[in-house]
């Protein structure tokens, strides 16, 4: 008797009754059962939207970040259970270092991005606040606030691991509760990293739920603030996405879909150069790793006619070395496709590609998986088509094998290669090889409106490049057209696309309450205390202090040139200043940046720990000799990161805004101040 897998809903794992048989992509033998229970969607939701919602809204970005980070730990702490499950999808230890310790990396990373990017809050002020009056008692600017949603992800077969906690990261930092739904056949391997994460007791209940077999009537149960991701066929994609209910209510639909992605050999790379050998290693591990099963695998290798037969040479070269088999084998660097039924897409799909190509490698070519019980595994040969009349054939266009199999493709100039790569009609990524910089200063705004991300690779690149088909959490992955038209990833980018974006408007002072962010215009809280005597706690947006006045004259011009050795003429050719279009000489504006420093710094030990920036630095006025110059120091934003240092010393992050004035009232400069202040009853 199999195991049965179980789904994990409402705070209880759910399933006894075996259903779908799951056999190993090795040997094909029986290891899991999907459940034959019903579940209970109403109560899935109910359960996210009650419990939670609340407890993700209890605590802050910067705290989610911190669990982000806490469970990454943890995953990785406990790897090795999740690679001896990972093995059963045919999965080299390559490859599932890919899904399991890129998952918990893309966990890292997110908790990085929040930690340095996000408020303290569960409001991001996306400013800068603008005036909407002439007398400055009106404004508007914008906020991005968590949707009270769920966030429903339907992930693909490929990546059971990464698939999941890729769009987990995003929405859990954004405070939306989730529940996962991935594809049955590797859903095992999804279903042991949840349970390692519930036995981990880092997440709030009900901000992760799990299904396993099919979503019923979830989708008809949805709300306007709920989201839906989808990763998997162009075609299901399209079904998803006029899912009446969706529709109806305008509920998002992300759609990461499988493309007919590229890499393109520039016509200046000959057999001799570095880069015609990275153009083969590129085509070949696309073709390999994870057995070619990758949304972001090179489908279309097109190539200059000149050099086809070359590359056709070497790639299949490239290829016999290949060991598939058993990946529990150390010479193994191949193993099989994910099920059985893959197999039999995979097979057919590649017999209508032959229908305008010819085959260069395959199964023909000495094919023999090594290990024991591998012959009823799903095991695809390495298959490398030529197609020499690309543009008059569709199918090497529209037709994917989601297995190891690509097709060559010859071009005649630079243009064609172009308008081949548009043939895929959309593609999450394309890569340039080349050493030529005009011609990547031509391809890439060309292509680029077909393609979601673009690596342009030569020998200087390739040095540190993660490759054609690694997605990076910085980096938005997704792409136009029958890729699915959406975006995951790419940073904070990612986590905004789970919160709601609102205008404000109102008088500044609102403003400045409403986001937490002081901005000009708005009343100020002026006491005898210095704001940089104050501790963290103690600071409330708005605290300001208006300094003394300073007169600049010519020996302050003079010795700052000096110390600096900035001798630029507009501050010491009397001549040449009067010709210039200010009409005199004037300070350097790094010394009015210092001047005002100097007027509104507290010198002696206190809360302030230290100055580690500016932002938005302008210079907005000149201030020439005999101009009067004071400042006004304001705190502006706060965000507490609930962080100590090596001393035990808490510590919180206050940006300041500067504003630097004449005798005339008239701005000459404007910044902001990053520092670090100390929590009170903690400085040293």
């Amino acid at each position: 008797m199999t195991p049965t897998l179980q789904s994990y809903i409402a705070g209880r794992w759910i399933g006894s009754e075996p259903a779908q048989v799951l056999r190993s992509a090795i040997n094909g033998k029986a290891i899991y059962s999907t459940h034959a229970e019903a579940l209970d969607f109403a109560e899935a939701l109910h359960h996210a939207r009650t419990v939670g919602l609340p407890a993700l809204l209890a605590l802050d970005f910067q705290q989610r970040a911190e669990r982000l980070k806490a469970l990454a730990k943890y995953l990785n702490e406990n790897k090795e259970k999740l690679y001896a499950v990972s093995a059963h999808t045919g999965a080299t230890r390559a490859d599932g270092w890919i899904d399991i310790e890129g998952g918990a990396g893309t966990l890292f990373a997110y908790s990085a991005m929040g930690s340095n990017e996000l408020p303290s809050g569960n409001l991001v002020h996306e400013g800068p606040a603008i005036s909407l009056g002439k007398k400055g008692g009106f404004a508007g600017t914008h906020i991005l606030v968590p949707r009270q949603g769920v966030a429903v992800h339907i992930n693909a077969f490929n990546f059971p691991v990464w698939g999941l906690l890729e769009k987990f990261a995003p929405s859990f930092l954004a405070g939306m509760p989730c529940i996962g739904k991935p594809a049955s056949a590797t859903s095992y391997l999804t279903e042991a990293a949840v349970r390692l994460i519930m036995e981990s007791g880092l997440l709030p209940e009900g901000s992760l739920q799990l299904v396993i077999g099919g979503t019923g009537d979830l989708l008809d149960r949805l709300e306007g603030p709920d989201v839906v991701t989808f990763t998997g066929s162009a075609d299901t994609a399209a079904r998803l996405r006029v899912h009446p209910n969706l529709v109806r209510q305008s509920i998002p639909f992300n759609a990461e879909a499988d493309s007919l992605n590229c890499a393109i050999l520039a016509p200046d790379v000959s057999p001799d150069d570095e880069e015609f050998d990275l153009f083969v290693k590129e085509v070949a591990r696309e073709m390999t790793t994870k057995a070619g099963q990758k949304c972001t695998a090179i489908r279309r290798a097109i190539v200059p006619r000149q050099h086809i037969d070359a590359v056709a040479t070497r790639l299949r070269a490239r290829l016999a070395k290949v060991v598939t088999g058993d990946p529990a084998r150390e010479d193994v660097r191949m193993g099989a496709l994910a099920s059985h039924a893959q197999f039999a897409d995979v097979s057919e799909r590649v017999s209508l590609l032959l229908q305008g190509a010819e085959q260069v490698f395959g199964a023909s070519d000495g094919f023999s998986p090594v290990g024991d019980g591998v012959n009823d595994g799903a095991f695809f040969a390495p298959t490398l088509l030529l197609s020499r009349k690309p543009l008059g054939h569709d199918a090497v266009h529209d037709v994917e094998a989601f297995g190891p199999v690509s097709t060559l493709m010859a071009y005649d100039g630079i243009d064609e290669a172009i308008a081949l790569a548009a043939r895929g009609r959309g593609s999450l990524v394309g890569t340039l090889v080349t050493r030529d910089p005009k011609i990547a200063a031509k391809v890439v705004p060309a292509a680029a409106a077909m393609h979601g991300r673009l690596l342009v690779l030569d020998r200087e690149a390739a040095v540190e490049s993660t490759g054609h088909g690694s997605p990076l959490p910085q980096l938005k992955h997704g792409g136009p057209g029958r890729a699915g038209g959406g975006e995951e990833l790419g940073g904070i980018r990612a986590v905004k696309h789970y919160l709601q974006r609102t205008a404000v408007q109102g008088s500044p002072t609102m403003i400045a309450a409403i986001t937490g962010e002081y901005m000009r215009g708005a009343s100020l809280k002026e006491s005898e205390l210095h704001p940089f005597r104050k501790h963290f706690e103690e600071l409330d947006i708005g605290d300001s202090l208006l300094t003394h006045r300073r007169t600049v004259g010519e020996a302050d011009i003079v010795a700052f040139g000096g110390i600096s050795g900035d001798y630029f003429y507009m501050h010491f050719d009397e001549v040449a200043a009067k010709e210039s279009p200010f009409g005199k000489r004037i300070a350097h504006g790094y010394f009015v940046l210092s001047a005002a420093a100097g007027l509104f710094v507290s010198p002696a030990p206190g809360p302030v720990l230290a100055n580690y920036g500016l932002d938005t630095l302008r210079f907005i006025k000149p201030v020439g000799i005999g101009d009067t110059i004071r400042a006004r120091l304001t705190c502006k934003r706060k965000i507490d990161r609930n962080k100590k240092d090596a001393n035990g010393q808490g510590q919180g992050v206050v940006a300041w805004d500067v504003s630097v004035t004449n005798q005339n009232d008239e701005l000459v400069a404007s910044y902001d101040i990053l520092t670090l202040v100390a929590k009170k009853g903690e400085n040293r």
